[in-house]
């Protein structure tokens, strides 16, 4: 009786995230069809303009997708605490900047994931570099160009990637003086 319940608390648990899953995109096209009543023309222009950001992003967030989907399976975090530990050099630091470009999602989902790994050994200059490199994002980097042109996102990432190696180092130096 007890597996009969508990199978259909998680149908419904399921079925109510993908209620929500489902209700931005539903609300963007109640907004959509209202505008595109009320102006069709522009609406139609900014459906394409839509559909073209859409088309320049969704094959880098494929990729980032995929990647993440791989390291997930395949990396755990008992093992790149391991890589990140207090004796970790120069190869922790371009791992941590590495692995924070191509991250995603929202900054304060990894925050656990942080805390984990300095609680089993991992040191704040990684952790510092990793958080610090999530500001690299390639599959934004089409969208950065088109607005800001490219020789300033080329500028702009060359100096970021470099100026988290400096805070990550100086992270390891501050940060034991700190707990004492």
């Amino acid at each position: 009786m007890s597996d009969v319940n508990t199978a259909s608390a998680g149908e419904s648990k399921q079925r109510g995230l993908l209620t929500r899953v489902g209700l931005f995109p539903a609300f963007v096209l109640v907004v959509y069809a209202v505008l595109f009543v009320a102006a069709p023309d522009r609406t139609w222009i900014a459906l394409k303009a839509s559909a073209n950001v859409l088309i320049v992003v969704s094959p880098p967030l494929a990729l980032v997708f995929v990647v993440m989907f791989l390291l997930n399976l395949f990396v755990r975090p008992a093992r790149v605490a391991g890589l990140l530990g207090r004796t970790a050099g120069i190869k922790a630091m371009l791992l941590s900047i590495a692995a924070g470009i191509i991250s995603a999602g929202p900054i304060f989902a990894w925050y656990p994931l942080m805390k984990k790994l300095k609680q089993e050994g991992a040191s704040e200059g990684p952790i510092a570099v990793f958080l610090y490199g999530r500001a690299v994002k390639p599959f934004l980097l089409p969208l950065m160009i088109a607005y800001f042109g490219w020789p300033y996102v080329a500028v702009l990432t060359l100096l970021m990637i470099p100026a988290s190696l400096v805070l990550g180092y100086a992270m390891n130096i501050t940060a034991p003086r700190l707990r004492s």
